[in-house]
C-alpha cells in the first residue's frame, strides 16, 4: 500500500529544512567553537588554532568519507517509504547501523598508530605537530560515536523526520560550547585550565552525549530494533554499493581539502591560522545551506519512490531558490561582520591582516555552495551516487588541482587557494544542473 502524496509546500519544506539546519551545523559548531576558544588562549594561541585546523580537516575528512552512509540509508528508507514498502525493510536499519560502526572502528585502528606521519603530510612540524597529536589522541575516540549518530540521523531523515536529529544535535552543540569555556580556560577553584586538551575533551564528551541521546530517541520514537538478524537484507547490497561510490566521492572531496590545508600550512603558521578561521566559517555556512538540501534529499527520495517526477522538478526549483536566498543573506552578514568574525577566532594582528585580505573569497563562494550542495543532496536522495562520484573526481582533477598549483606558481597565496575552491564548487554545481536537465526534465515532460 502506497503512502499519501508527498507534500512539497513551503510550510512542509521549512518543517524539514529548519531542524536539519540546526542538526547539520552541530559538527562545524564543535570544530568552530574549539577553534575560537583555543585561538584566544594566552600562550600559544596561534599554534593551538593551527593544530585545531589541521586535526579538524583530517577528522572532517574521515567523518565525511564514512558519514556518507547517512545519505545512503536516508535514500533507501525514503524511497521504500514512497513506494509503500517500508515494512519490507525490517532487519535493514540494525544491519546498516552495525555496518557504520564496523567501518568506523576499522578506520580508527588503521589511522591511530600513524597519526604523526599523517599530520606531517599536512606540513605540520615542531610545536604545531605536537599540539596536533595531543588534540587528536583525545578527539579521535568520538569518531565511532559520531558515525553511529549519523546512521541514526539517516534513519530519521528517511522517515521524513528532522526534528529529533535537531534536538540531539542542538543539545550536543550547546553542551560543547559550555564545556569548551569551562575546560579550556578553567573555573577558579573548581576546574584547572586545560588549554588545547580541554577543547578535545569538550568535543569528546559532547559526541558521547549525542550518541546516547540518538540511541534513546531511536528506541523510543521509532519501531526500529537494534537486534542484529540474518540473513543480510537485500537492500544492504545497495547500501554497500552506494556507500562505496560515496566513499570514492569523499576521497576526491577530501583530497581537495587536504591539499588546500597542506599548501596553507606550507605558507607559514600565520597563514594556516588565517586559513583555519576562513575554513571554519565556510564549513559553518556549508552545513547551514545543507539544511534545505536535506529537505530536498528527504522529499526527493520519496517522490522518486512514487515516480512523481513533476513534483520532483518543482521541489528542485523551490529548494534551490530558497538556498540561493539564504546564501545571499549569509554573504551580507559576512560583509557586515567582516572584522568581528576574525576577532572572534584570534587577536594576533598578523593573522588578522592575512585573514581580512582573503575572507571576501569565502563569501564569493557562497552562491556556488548553495547550488552545488542543494543539488548534491537531491541527487543523493535519488540514489545517483555513481554520478556524484564522477562529478567530484572531475571537479578535483580538472578544476581544483590545476587552479591551485597554477595560482601558487603565480604566488597568489591564500587567495589562490580559495580561488581553486571556488572553481571546484562551481564545477560541481554546473555538472549537476546539466545532469538534472538531461535525465529528469524529459521524465517530467513524459
Amino acid at each position: 500500500m502506497k503512502s499519501g502524496k508527498t507534500n512539497i509546500s513551503f510550510k512542509r519544506i521549512q518543517q524539514l529544512a529548519l531542524p536539519a539546519i540546526v542538526a547539520g551545523i552541530a559538527e562545524p559548531v564543535l570544530s568552530s567553537t574549539d577553534a575560537a576558544v583555543v585561538g584566544n588562549i594566552a600562550d600559544y594561541g596561534t599554534e593551538s588554532l593551527a593544530a585545531v585546523g589541521i586535526v579538524g580537516t583530517f577528522l572532517s575528512a574521515l567523518i565525511w568519507i564514512l558519514g556518507q552512509t547517512r545519505s545512503a540509508i536516508s535514500a533507501i528508507v525514503s524511497q521504500n517509504l514512497g513506494a509503500g514498502k517500508l515494512k519490507d525493510l525490517d532487519s535493514f536499519p540494525a544491519q546498516a547501523i552495525y555496518f557504520n560502526i564496523g567501518l568506523s572502528i576499522i578506520v580508527l585502528v588503521s589511522t591511530y598508530f600513524f597519526v604523526e606521519e599523517i599530520f606531517q603530510l599536512f606540513n605540520a612540524e615542531g610545536i604545531i605537530l605536537d599540539f596536533s597529536i595531543q588534540y587528536y589522541n583525545i578527539r579521535v575516540w568520538g569518531f565511532p560515536l559520531t558515525l553511529f549518530t549519523f546512521a541514526v540521523f539517516g534513519l530519521f531523515r528517511g522517515l521524513q523526520n528532522t526534528f529529533w536529529p535537531m534536538v540531539i544535535a542542538g543539545l550536543g552543540a550547546g553542551l560543547n560550547i559550555g564545556l569548551d569555556f569551562a575546560l579550556v580556560y578553567g573555573i577558579d577553584g573548581f576546574i584547572p585550565a586545560m588549554d588545547l586538551e580541554g577543547a578535545a575533551w569538550a568535543s569528546l564528551i559532547s559526541q558521547s552525549v549525542m550518541a546516547i541521546l540518538a540511541l534513546i530517541f531511536l528506541l523510543k520514537k521509532t519501531e526500529v530494533s537494534l537486534r542484529l538478524r540474518f540473513p543480510l537484507h537485500p537492500e544492504i547490497n545497495r547500501l554497500v554499493a552506494m556507500s562505496l561510490n560515496l566513499f570514492l566521492r569523499s576521497v576526491a572531496l577530501n583530497t581537495a581539502l587536504f591539499l588546500a590545508t597542506r599548501e596553507a600550512t606550507g605558507l607559514g603558521t600565520n597563514y594556516i591560522a588565517a586559513h583555519t578561521i576562513a575554513f571554519n566559517i565556510w564549513i559553518f555556512t556549508a552545513f547551514f545551506l545543507d539544511g534545505y538540501g536535506a529537505a530536498g534529499n528527504i522529499l526527493g527520495g520519496k517522490l522518486l519512490g512514487e515516480r512523481n517526477f513533476h513534483d520532483l522538478w518543482r521541489l528542485t526549483k523551490k529548494v534551490n531558490l530558497y538556498n540561493i536566498c539564504i546564501a545571499g543573506i549569509l554573504m551580507g552578514l559576512g560583509f557586515l561582520l567582516y572584522n568581528p568574525l576574525g576577532l572572534l577566532f584570534n587577536k594576533d594582528p598578523e593573522v588578522l591582516t592575512i585573514f581580512y585580505g582573503m575572507f571576501f573569497m569565502v563569501l564569493i563562494c557562497l552562491p556556488f555552495n548553495a547550488m552545488a550542495f542543494t543539488l548534491d543532496s537531491i541527487f543523493k536522495g535519488l540514489g545517483e551516487m555513481g554520478y556524484l562520484r564522477n562529478v567530484l573526481l572531475g571537479a578535483t582533477l580538472f578544476g581544483f588541482i590545476p587552479v591551485l598549483y597554477g595560482s601558487l606558481y603565480l604566488d597568489w597565496g591564500l587567495i589562490g587557494i580559495w580561488l581553486a575552491l571556488i572553481v571546484w564548487v562551481a564545477y560541481r554545481a554546473l555538472a549537476l544542473v546539466i545532469k538534472f536537465k538531461r535525465k529528469y526534465i524529459p521524465l517530467v515532460e513524459n
